[in-house]
């Protein structure tokens, strides 16, 4: 089916800057529940946010998957939707943090070999889609974000800010979200047509 999606499934800036922060400060708080894991949660939501990678695709990440060499700094993503491998572009911020991460990983005693991987579930070993989706909710709750939104929503909602920052370049936009087809990345220049926003804004009033 083809991808239907309106501005109702983006998160607006304000709403992402303030997820942010929450996570950045939580992270940064002394641990005072053994449960949680908020070091890790945002790590994983900023990976969601900076990159949009499918849930999938960041429970599947190994420590190998992390390129972080100034300059060339991306996540592997090596099956991805139909099989496909991919190279996903990482901000300097995002770069940062994972240094930081995988530092904390190794100070903490979790592994940091090639193929372990990058986020892991004290509980279980290896990091589920379900985790991740009450992660997400967990955070977007703690910001007043309304329940319409998931984890997935933090790939629509990276799509529209890098369409717009890329100044409208859908090729780029096609290649960070490893779509097969144009076509499916179409859908983000639709929704978010400039010219239809100024025509609406030029109605006679």
């Amino acid at each position: 089916m083809p991808l239907e999606i309106t501005y109702e499934d983006f998160m607006a800036p304000s709403q992402v800057r303030a997820l942010k922060e929450y996570c950045r400060q939580r992270a940064e708080a002394p641990a005072s529940d053994a449960r949680t894991h908020p070091v890790r949660d945002w790590a994983i939501l900023h990976v969601a946010l900076d990159t949009g990678l499918r849930v999938s695709e960041i429970c599947a990440l190994q420590i190998r998957d992390a390129i972080l060499d100034g300059g060339h700094a991306s996540l592997i993503v090596r099956d991805g939707k139909g099989g496909k491998k991919r190279g996903v572009k990482l901000g300097t911020a995002l770069e940062g943090h994972l240094r930081d991460f995988v530092a904390w990983k190794q100070a903490t005693g979790e592994s940091i070999a090639t193929d372990a991987p990058l986020f892991v579930s004290t509980r279980t070993g290896a990091l589920t889609r379900t985790a991740v989706y009450r992660i997400f909710r967990t955070c977007a709750d703690a910001v007043g974000i309304p329940e319409r939104f998931s984890i997935h929503s933090c790939r629509h909602t990276y799509a529209s800010m890098l369409y717009r920052a890329s100044n409208f370049n859908l090729r780029l936009v096609q290649k960070q979200l490893g779509h097969r087809s144009i076509q499916t990345t179409q859908i983000y220049a639709d929704v978010l047509d400039e010219d239809a926003l100024v025509a609406v804004e030029n109605l006679p009033q």
